[in-house]
């Protein structure tokens, strides 16, 4: 006897409906499982079979097949064990049910029959609503997440005989529901403030042009002058997200595994601090069935990069094609997949290996060579990707004692929002366009036109500096920014000069004096 049932399987960000062939005939006993499975699909045998037997039915002493169409895409993950178990106990005729065609079914089972929670399920809610499928049976434990696709009814099960019962009819089950709203603004909270940095106005002003155009922003100055701490709260001030913004980060949250059970929905901007010791692949993303990385579990949100030098130089360098373009491809022999990775960077490094080269307090033991040698492990293109170069000095006993709080990242925030709604009305007609950073020439040259002063001033900080002609868009797309928040029309040579500022690293970087 035959038996389909429908799933679902994840491909990148979005999922894909699988049909699940289960058939159980009169031949030597044997359990095969065909359409591409991976080692995690074709274990699902060990599962099933205590699962069933633990629950009060019969494992099938005959040939079963399981087939999952397509059959030309590699399937993978246990979220196959409930459909699985289900056809077969249809297809020997222990089951009987006509309505499998309305459900989508996933689910692990462990040994005693419960079923576990897996991962992605956001992604194929999703589709599942785009498909008007009728409903979902999914774990409990993911029954949150897949409520927030509203539009497909979600029925949880905590066991085999539960999904069976209510496929049967014996079983009632009410759906899950998910107020969106309530649950969205619940979420929206950070545990961190700027109003608890003390001193470095100058800074958090660096922090405030980068939030509100979206640029990079690298930050130098010598060990405890407080840049983890800066850029930990860099998040608090960027705009909140927009329920689209936060459903595309959940997916991507939900595919990699890391989605916190207890927040099924990502109302706040991720922040993400990888160890300098990661991988390309979990930098950038990979593997043989490949995954998103950092960057793109970064989407929507800040990556900090901590002692930048630290990294291995090739794992910086494949950062520069998603600082480009917003987006990661990673190309296998069998698949080539996209992953979204449109991200601030915020990166820190020490003046020099040992820290103190800027630090007036404590004297630096590095040699020049080593100095050089130190600032030569990240290259000049990459550094050209980064619109803000700031210094953060070394805080002084006065400032670590005032009693007067800091600047608070609400205040921050309304102006940075009020600078992104006139970035948003400046770009509405542009599809790929959000913030001044993500400008292309041609509308650096529609959006940035200089006065004669400011054309001049440019002009010598050019000729001084050796900028390159990356280092010279940013500077217009920072003035811009820098215009923006002054909610000036035109580009002033009091924002050229700012911008100019924040190009540290383009200077000779090294006195005699040990300052930039």
């Amino acid at each position: 006897m035959l038996a389909k049932l429908r799933s679902m399987a994840v491909l990148g960000i979005d999922a894909f409906e699988v049909i699940i062939e289960a058939d159980v005939c009169e031949m030597m006993p044997s359990f095969t499982i065909v359409g591409l499975p991976d080692g995690a699909v074709r274990e699902s045998r060990e599962r099933v079979l205590s699962a069933v037997k633990n629950c009060g039915f019969q494992f099938p002493s005959r040939k079963i097949t399981i087939n999952m169409a397509p059959a030309d895409i590699k399937k993978e993950g246990s979220a196959f064990d409930l459909p699985i178990a289900i056809g077969m106990l249809m297809a020997s005729s222990q089951v009987f049910t006509d309505s499998t065609d309305d459900y989508v079914m996933v689910g692990e089972l462990s040994l005693d029959g419960t079923v576990k929670r897996v991962k992605g399920m956001l992604s194929m809610a999703v589709t599942a609503r785009e498909m008007g499928i009728k409903g979902m049976i999914v774990p409990v434990d993911n029954a949150q997440e897949a409520a927030v696709a509203e539009g497909v009814a979600i029925y949880p099960v905590k066991t085999l005989g539960d999904a069976i019962e209510f496929l049967q009819g014996d079983k009632n089950i009410t759906p899950h529901f998910t107020d969106l709203n309530e649950l969205f603004n619940r979420s929206r909270m950070y545990n961190v403030d700027f109003r608890d940095v003390k001193g470095q106005e100058h800074i958090k002003r660096a922090l405030l042009v980068a939030a509100a155009g979206g640029h990079n922003i690298l930050m130098v100055g010598p060990p405890g002058s407080g840049k983890t701490m800066l850029a930990r709260r860099l998040p608090t001030i960027l705009p909140d997200l927009s329920l689209n913004e936060a459903l595309e980060t959940t997916k991507i949250h939900s595919i990699a595994g890391v989605l916190d059970p207890s927040t099924p929905l990502l109302a706040v901007r991720p922040y993400r601090a990888p160890h300098h010791t990661v991988s390309d692949a979990g930098l950038i993303g990979g593997g043989s069935y490949p995954r998103p990385g950092e960057v793109s579990l970064s989407h929507n949100g800040v990556l900090f990069l901590d002692e930048l030098p630290e990294f291995n130089k090739n794992v910086l360098e494949n950062l520069r094609q998603p600082l480009e373009d917003g987006k990661v491809t990673i190309s296998r022999a069998a698949m080539s997949l996209s992953y979204p990775a449109r991200f601030m960077l915020a990166a820190a490094l020490n003046p020099c290996p040992c820290g103190f080269y800027t630090d007036k307090r404590h004297k630096c033991t590095c040699k020049e060579e080593q100095i050089q040698k130190y600032m030569a492990k990240i290259s000049g293109p990459l550094f050209d990707r980064i619109d803000i170069h700031t210094e953060v000095p070394a805080l002084t006993y006065e400032e670590l004692t005032q009693k007067v709080p800091g600047r608070d990242s609400e205040s921050m925030r309304e102006e940075v929002k009020n600078a992104r709604v006139i970035q948003t009305e400046r770009f509405s007609k542009y599809k790929n366009i959000f913030c001044n950073a993500h400008m292309e020439s041609k509308h650096i040259r529609k959006y940035c036109e200089l006065d004669d002063a400011s054309k001049e001033l440019l002009k010598t900080a050019i000729e001084k500096l050796g900028l390159s002609a990356r280092a010279y868009d940013r500077i217009l797309k920072v003035a811009r920014t820098t215009a923006d928040l002054d909610k000036s029309e035109r580009i002033q040579s009091v924002h050229i000069s700012e911008a100019i500022q924040y190009r540290s690293m383009d200077r000779k970087l090294w006195t005699s004096g040990g300052a930039f």
